[in-house]
């Protein structure tokens, strides 16, 4: 009976382990978080549509046309930005290192794969596509339905009340899941709030992270090429499950908090290591090498 108040506090943390078998534990976002984050993405397309309707008027105006065919063609340059924007703009940035938008950025949310493997194209085109079912179908019924007589108002009713239930679904189900969500296999999660990108790796911190030979005999010139390829992607998520990786296959039981102080540590005391060990004739490819 104690603990059903933590247990409660609690309730958006799920379990999501990864390949290399870390539980990073991440919380889902809130359904107000996630809907912040779309009005946020629905503000900057409703900007560059803007952008795009005065870019539109002013070659209307600087080819010296007037009368319906200029409003024609503002019209078709405004609808085919409009068709791009909503169909490319979600898929683009959450198929790039982040896997978020600009409104998740900025609400510290990104979408991840619920099976804890990297997340996919396919994926990502799935729940974007549903986006069409989900929100802007019902906006085109409520347009429809306001442009109409009372002879199809109950027929404009009946499918804004359909696809409504699309739009809803996520306060509906205890993983805030919209139903591309669900159709992709997919989690909008709080980014861990970690002090990734404020330590750059000095004299302080190679102090502060000294790792004994046995530690770093771990990993080959394999691993050490991985890890660079970690630090230069700057991916939060990636980080913290290396770091992770690494503490518990070396035992590391020194400082803990910073991912990207200790990964940068740890990368320059294995690089001096292999390369001092070049220096005698020893070299070790991988891990699975004997050291």
């Amino acid at each position: 009976m104690a603990d059903r108040p933590a247990r409660a506090a609690r309730s958006d943390l799920r379990e999501f382990v990864t390949p290399e078998g870390v539980d990073l534990g991440l919380h889902l976002g809130s359904v107000g978080e996630r809907a912040g984050a779309f009005v946020l993405d629905l503000l900057i397309i409703a900007a560059v549509l803007v952008v795009f309707t005065l870019v539109a008027i002013f070659m209307v105006i600087g080819a010296a046309s007037s009368g319906p065919v200029a409003l024609q063609a503002v019209a078709a340059i405004w609808l085919l930005g409009f068709f791009v924007l909503r169909n490319f703009y979600f898929t683009a940035f959450e198929l790039g290192t982040r896997s978020a938008t600009i409104g998740k950025r900025v609400l510290k949310l990104r979408v991840v794969s619920r099976d804890g493997r990297r997340l996919s194209g396919h994926a990502v085109v799935a729940r974007n596509a549903m986006r069409e079912l989900e929100f802007f179908l019902p906006l085109s019924f409520l347009a429809y339905e306001s442009s109409q007589g009372l002879a199809d108002f109950a027929m404009s009713a009946a499918g804004l009340l359909w696809s409504g239930c699309f739009l809803l679904f996520p306060l509906f189900n205890r993983d805030h899941m919209r139903v591309g969500d669900l159709i992709a296999g997919t989690w909008v999660v709080r980014l861990p709030r970690r002090k990734l990108g404020t330590s750059v790796v000095g004299h302080e911190a190679l102090d502060r992270y000294v790792f004994t030979d046995q530690q770093l005999a771990a990993y080959g010139e394999f691993e050490l090429q991985k890890l660079e390829e970690v630090l230069r992607r700057q991916d939060e998520l990636a980080m913290i499950v290396v770091a992770r990786t690494i503490r518990t296959r070396i035992g590391w039981i020194g400082p803990d908090g910073d991912e990207l102080a200790f990964l940068r540590a740890y990368y320059a005391a294995l690089c001096t290591r292999l390369e001092r060990g070049m220096l005698f004739g020893k070299r070790r490819r991988d891990k699975h090498e004997a050291a």
